[in-house]
């Protein structure tokens, strides 16, 4: 097969081509994964990268006479860090923090975004215009967008800063997260699903409160 390889000028080209692609992508991935703490997927990573390196990279430096080959390299290796970045953006590892600031402090942000699954720590700050609230909300980063759009739809002038901590330790945060409260709502529709909540939660109240009224008018 490598004889095959090696007699084919396009073939090469494109071997060379492929092989950085899978090569660059687990490097940036294994980085990546340092980066975040994540050091056994980082191990995982590694093996494969130096199983392709060992595999294929060989071939690909021993060609690299012909000016066509040293293009499809250079080609594969920058196609071979965007494709790293976006598997990494799909897997989407870690948390985002997310800071807001909103002048409405007649609604209750706070407790819809709680609702809908988010962790949220709020307070009331002081501008330039007086009061506000601020919020400093956690979601999983696969999320951040959503988290983005939810907030744009229930306060669309609210101030938004973003960003991904490098540790998070103690507190309740991350069990207060939801996943799968988050995952279940689109953003366009989230003032109805809110309502939906709502009046669930108000319709259980009112049947426990109903249980309890029933059980002390038997004591009696």
């Amino acid at each position: 097969m490598l004889e095959m390889i090696s007699e084919s000028a396009l073939l090469m080209v494109i071997v060379i081509f492929v092989i950085n692609i899978f090569y660059v992508s687990f490097l940036t991935l294994r980085t990546v994964a340092l980066t975040k703490g994540y050091r056994y997927l980082a191990a995982f990573v590694s093996i494969l990268e130096t199983f392709v390196y060992v595999i294929g990279l060989g071939l690909v430096l021993d060609n690299l006479d012909q000016p066509v080959n040293v293009i499809a390299y250079a080609l594969g290796f920058g196609v071979g860090i965007l494709t790293g970045l976006y598997i990494e953006e799909k897997l989407a590892l870690g948390y985002m923090v997310v800071n807001v600031t909103s002048s409405q402090n007649d609604k209750d942000l706070p407790d819809h975004l709680r609702t809908l699954g988010y962790g949220v720590t709020h307070g009331t700050q002081y501008g330039r215009d007086g009061a506000r609230t601020t919020m400093q909300i956690l979601t999983p980063r696969r999320y951040q967008r959503k988290l983005i759009e939810t907030i744009k739809e229930l306060d669309e002038r609210a101030f938004i800063i973003a960003y991904e901590p490098k540790t998070i330790h103690g507190g309740f945060w991350t069990k207060k997260v939801s996943s799968r409260k988050v995952a279940n709502y689109e953003p366009e529709h989230v003032e109805e699903i809110l309502e939906e909540i709502y009046e669930e939660e108000a319709a259980e109240a009112n049947d426990e409160t109903n249980e309890k009224e029933e059980v002390q008018s038997r004591k009696e």
